[in-house]
Formats: structure tokens, sequence, C-alpha cells
């Protein structure tokens, strides 16, 4: 049984959600491929899937956290019980309480009657909650009783409930870094936290995209009613030397529009676009002097900035660790980052990735 709540439009297919319609996940050689990562992982999964303990999966937005918890739901004693997902950052906050742990008649403006939550949902089941670290410090003490006692509150009630759910965590974020910042509990970590499973970016497991590609291939063929052709070796050779930094949730969108618009040149040309984002492509002007000096410096001040800023992405904005993967001292790092234009934290990170690709202008 699955119940899953989201707020907003998330595409269900057949790495970011189940193939409800089917019921079915996708075959376990092409989820856990072939790299000695996702064998670990596939053999902790099975482990820890009878076990009701909580688990929290990380690794980065894409790398299909949502059906390793499904399959750890589907292996569990309880997979006769419901499967609840909860998309923690797509519901508002004012409304996310509420919709964890339910309401009573009157406890607020509008409530005419009780409402149970996803908590409450789940009993004798499993409950996702997707991006924890999206949970307001007020909700993360609620949860950390539930996970205590097995006890909540609906609000506005005035006795506790009890109910028995397995508790399933993932995260794209270091939560090591979130409690350094103030954001995360460091109790309620040490609560989820029992066992964690992590998911290796697609960047370090290049040898699956075969086996991913010709899944995704079959798969929207087979949906769309489509004839597409296996890749050329050339394209494959361009796909596995790709970064992919929206790892197999990139990949598969990537073959959905080849398969249902056709011709590699659909691939390609968008790679080439990607590709190209990553590199310094200066405006020279003809009409007067070049100055080679100062286009040499402006270049290797904007690829030193994009280097910084993937670093402090890949680390979660935990300063000290990108200092060490850059092997340069912290206090070199933070004036880079001041010199760049970089934000100095974590709290103004989001409008920077969205510029990330805009030039640095010359000094």
């Amino acid at each position: 049984m699955f119940v899953e709540v989201t707020v907003g439009i998330e595409p269900v297919t057949p790495f970011n959600g189940l193939v409800q319609s089917l019921g079915e996940f996708p075959p376990e050689a092409v989820v856990f491929g072939s790299s000695d990562a996702m064998q670990t992982l596939r053999a902790r999964m099975n482990k820890v899937a009878s076990a009701n303990v909580p688990v929290l999966i990380h690794g980065e937005s894409g790398t299909g956290k949502d059906i390793i918890a499904r399959m750890i739901h589907a292996l569990s004693p309880w997979k006769t019980g419901p499967f609840v997902k909860v998309n923690c950052p797509a519901i508002p906050a004012t409304l996310l309480e509420s919709e964890l742990f339910g309401y009573e008649k009157g406890a607020f403006t509008g409530a005419y009657g009780s409402k149970p939550g996803r908590v409450e949902l789940a009993h004798r089941g499993s409950l996702f909650l997707d991006e924890i670290s999206e949970l307001d410090l007020a909700l993360q003490s609620k949860l950390l009783q539930l996970l205590q006692d097995g006890q909540f509150c609906r609000i506005g009630a005035q006795e506790d409930k009890k109910v028995e759910v397995r508790v399933v965590c993932a995260t794209n974020r270091q939560l090591e870094t979130e409690i350094e910042n103030g954001t995360f509990r460091q109790d309620l970590f040490y609560r989820i936290n029992v066992v964690s499973l992590h998911l290796p970016p697609l960047r370090e497991r290049r040898g699956d995209i075969g086996s991913l590609v010709s899944y995704f291939l079959e798969y929207y063929n087979q949906k769309y009613n489509c004839r597409a052709r296996a890749l050329s070796p050339e394209v494959m050779g361009r796909l596995e030397k790709y970064h992919w930094p929206g790892n197999i949730r990139e990949l598969e969108n990537l073959m959905k529009r080849y398969v249902i618009l056709g011709g590699e040149d659909v691939i390609t040309t968008e790679l080439v676009a990607r590709n190209g984002q990553e590199f310094f492509n200066p405006e020279i002007s003809l009409d007067g002097p070049i100055s080679l000096k100062k286009l040499t410096r402006q270049a290797t001040r904007e690829l030193e900035r994009k280097v910084i800023l993937k670093v402090l992405q890949a680390h979660h904005w935990n300063r000290k660790q990108a200092a060490r993967a850059l092997s340069i001292s912290y206090r070199a790092l933070l004036y880079k980052i001041r010199d760049a234009g970089l934000p100095p934290n974590r709290a103004s990170r989001r409008s920077t990735e969205e510029t990330a690709g805009k030039s640095v202008a010359a000094g």
C-alpha cells in the first residue's frame, strides 16, 4: 500500500518514484549496477530492511534516494502496511505541522473537523521524510518525541497518540554542517541516523551509465510507443565522459527527450551546450588591440571562481572541508571567496547558485 503526499508538481518516473500504475521497481541490476559502492549499499540495505530502526539516506539530488526508501519498505516485514511519503520542502512551513501530525476540530480557524496526519496514516508501515533538513526546529522537536517513544500529539489535542511506524529520512545535505549552523538538532540527528545509506553520484559510477541508458530507452520506447534506436558508440562515449550534475534524473530526462524527439543530435547538442557552460567564453573585440594578459587573468579568475563554487557545493558549504579538498588554508579560501564575489556562508548560497554561470567582471 502506497500513500504519497507532495505539494507542487513532481514528475513520477522510474527513478524518482515507483511506476505506480504497474506497482513495479526497476530491476535491481539497473538500480544498483556493478560499482563496489552500490553493491555495498545493496548489501547494507538488505540487512537493515528487516530491522525496525530509523534509516538515513543521503546523497546528491537525482541519485535515487526515493526508490531506495521504497525498496526498504518493500523488503520489510511491514510491506503490507502503508508507505507514506512527505516531501518536506514542497509543503509550506505553516502547513507542514498539520500535514504531519494532524489536528482536532477547532484547533485553528478553518479546522471544522478532525484530520489525521501523515504520521497516523503510516501506522504499522513506513514514513518517508524526504529532505528532512527542511524541517524547522519546532517540528524537529515533535519528530524527536515520535522517535523516542512512538507518541505524538495532534494540533489542538489534549492527549498523545501512540503509533507503530518505521521512519526513513533522506537528505542531500551534510546534516553535521546543519548542526554546526544551528539549523538541525543534534539529538534528532542521532535518532534518525541509526543506519545510514550513502548513494554515490553518477559521475562516481560511470560504468553503470550503459545499463541505465538501455533501461530508459526500453522503458520510454514502450511507454510512448516509439522506436528510438540504441545509441551509437560515439554518443555513448560522450555520455560516459559527461559530469552529470543532475545525476540519474538528468540522464533519465535526457533519454526521455531522445525517445520522444528522435535523433542523436538531441543528445549531442544538449551535452555540448551544457559542457560549454563550464568553460570561459570571453567577448573579444577585434576592432582594437587585444590584451592577452588581461584576457588570461580574466579567464583564470573565472575558472577559479567556478572551481571554488563547485567544491563548496560538493561539501554543502562547509568551508573547512572545502579548503582541505582544495589543498589551501582556510584563511586563503575565505579570501578567495570574497575576491570571487561568492557568499560567505550557506544563508545566501541559493541566489549565488542561480547566477553560477555568469562571468565575473575582470579586475
